[in-house]
């Protein structure tokens, strides 16, 4: 996956695109794989990285959506189960099986849980993780070694998956170029080209050189996330928005929070949203808030209150109560919501994905989850075709395997997200002895990584290594500054940067490191 040839089939563009897709979140990864899969020719642009957004800050999970369920919203449970269980098969270096535990605090809440999760196994049908269990006290204290124990009376246990996100968008961009898509990260969108008022391709602008480029597409399709409206604004003066931005953060922890494989989930915490402490990369992260939000972002920060909250529920339940010394890293990612009604409580808004076409054809795809970025990516397809006058051809990414597909165990920790890439990314470490050095010693990352994000990654900048090809800023953020200057200059040498790049990039970045440090 090179930036240069993207370029360079940009710039000698004969006949338009069939689908032009502005965003690469999971949405946009999701429907460029979808399009180019179908045989149609696509161009993805993203104005900064590929999940640079909402897409990378997650709570790292595949899951249906057991707070959906005590809603009775069972159409998006079926949608999501169905789509976990497929994310589950075509993703399996990157999705894996995790065990959840409900601890019960009250008499009731055991069989009353159990019952719910008995509900939620029989719409996984074929496509089920494991099946649920009522759990005694001491199963639970087993399986949680740190849970709180005072007044716990047992527990129910079930199974979700567990991801890393921003790998499976630096895949699914993978996935799309190998079917023939063209795929650009730090190209901005910045106008609409319109013939007789219908939409018809793109002025874009390369944030690397500063080019602007006129691209001409059958159709335009604005994935863009919480920024669907600025988009959509450009279209059309007159549009309403559509989005309530609600954003969720999360913290960080050491192991030692939560030493067991399986997870802890709180049903219902003060906001009225889910409380996970998920096992992550050797690291503990705990979320999530809902906090409605006026405006929206690229870079997010947690509100004095949200960290509260999140340090309060964890104490609250871990035997070890968590000091601000003790955070690792923190997060905050923005959600797009669609708009129905008040929205002040956006812990209320739909999770459903909304599509919807202007008078002009830009046809817009937004809110949904992770879990069921396929599904958005199929529905939107499906449309384009119509908007863009091209074949109706059939979606094949129900069985697709994502790029990195591989059921073969790959001993490496730190190699194992890689899949099928592990391999060449060993050999590196061969070709030259320096490679296979540590780029800090709290990190659990190797040179030849690096080597190999930017080679075969796309990776363009500190940002895109440490924060989202590694996911160094997110388990340890002041060690990603520390190791800024090594990994500079590894980058340097492969992008042919010199010694200023090397100190502006390293400055710059541990500036922004020091944003997701709990105690700056």
């Amino acid at each position: 996956m090179k930036r240069e040839f993207a370029l360079d089939q940009i710039k000698n563009q004969e006949e338009p695109f069939d689908m032009i897709i502005v965003g690469g979140g999971a949405t946009g990864l999701g429907t460029a794989v979808d399009a180019a899969s179908r045989g149609h020719r696509v161009l993805l642009m993203e104005q900064a990285d590929f999940a640079a957004g909402t897409s990378s800050r997650s709570t790292k999970l595949v899951h249906g959506g057991v707070r959906y369920l005590k809603q009775g919203n069972i159409s998006l449970v079926l949608e999501a189960l169905r789509e976990r269980g497929l994310m589950y098969r075509n993703a399996p270096h990157l999705v894996h099986n995790m065990a959840f535990i409900i601890p019960s605090y009250k008499w009731w809440e055991g069989p009353f849980y159990g019952v719910g999760m008995k509900v939620y196994d029989s719409l996984a049908g074929k496509l089920g993780l494991s099946p649920s269990k009522v759990l005694s006290k001491e199963e639970v204290v087993e399986a949680i070694p740190t849970v709180e124990t005072e007044h716990l009376t047992g527990g129910v246990s079930y199974h979700d998956g567990q991801f890393d996100d921003s790998r499976l968008a630096v895949n699914l961009a993978q996935t799309a170029v190998e079917c023939g898509a063209c795929m650009v990260n730090y190209m901005k969108c910045v106008g609409l080209i319109k013939e007789k008022d219908e939409v018809r391709g793109v002025i874009a602008r390369d944030e690397e050189s500063g080019e602007t480029h006129e691209i001409r597409g059958r159709a335009v399709i604005n994935a863009t996330g919480v920024f669907v409206d600025d988009l959509r604004m450009q279209d059309d003066k007159e549009a309403k928005e559509i989005i309530a931005v609600s954003q969720g953060i999360h913290i960080v922890l050491p192991k030692e929070f939560l030493p067991g494989k399986a997870a802890i989930m709180i049903p219902k915490t003060a906001d009225g949203r889910v409380l996970f402490g998920v096992p992550w990369h050797d690291k503990v992260v705990v979320g999530t808030t809902d906090t409605p939000l006026k405006g929206h972002t690229m870079e997010p920060r947690a509100l004095q209150e949200e960290r509260d909250f999140i340090m309060e529920h964890a104490a609250k339940y871990l035997t070890k109560d968590p000091v601000p010394e003790d955070v690792l890293s923190i997060f905050a990612g923005l959600r797009p919501l669609v708009k129905s009604g008040d929205a002040s409580n956006t812990a209320a808004l739909s999770r459903d994905h909304t599509l919807m076409v202007s008078h002009s054809g830009l046809i817009t795809v937004t809110g949904g989850k992770w879990t069921t970025y396929r599904k958005m990516a199929e529905d939107v397809v499906d449309q384009a075709e119509m908007v863009a006058g091209v074949d109706n051809r059939d979606c094949v990414t129900k069985h697709l395997q994502i790029h990195g597909w591989t059921q073969t165990e790959i001993s490496e920790k730190n190699l194992s997200l890689y899949g099928s890439d592990a391999a060449a990314i060993r050999q590196l470490t061969k070709e030259n002895s320096v490679w296979a050095e540590p780029v800090h010693p709290r990190l659990p990352y190797q040179k030849a990584e690096v080597v190999w994000h930017v080679r075969q990654e796309m990776a363009r900048n500190l940002k895109d290594v440490l924060s989202r090809r590694t996911r160094a800023l997110l388990l340890d953020a002041k060690a990603s500054a520390e190791a800024a200057e090594t990994v500079a200059g590894l980058m340097a040498k492969e992008l042919g940067k010199d010694e200023a790049w090397v100190t502006q990039e390293t400055e710059g970045y541990r500036a922004y490191a020091k944003g997701y440090m709990f105690m700056e």
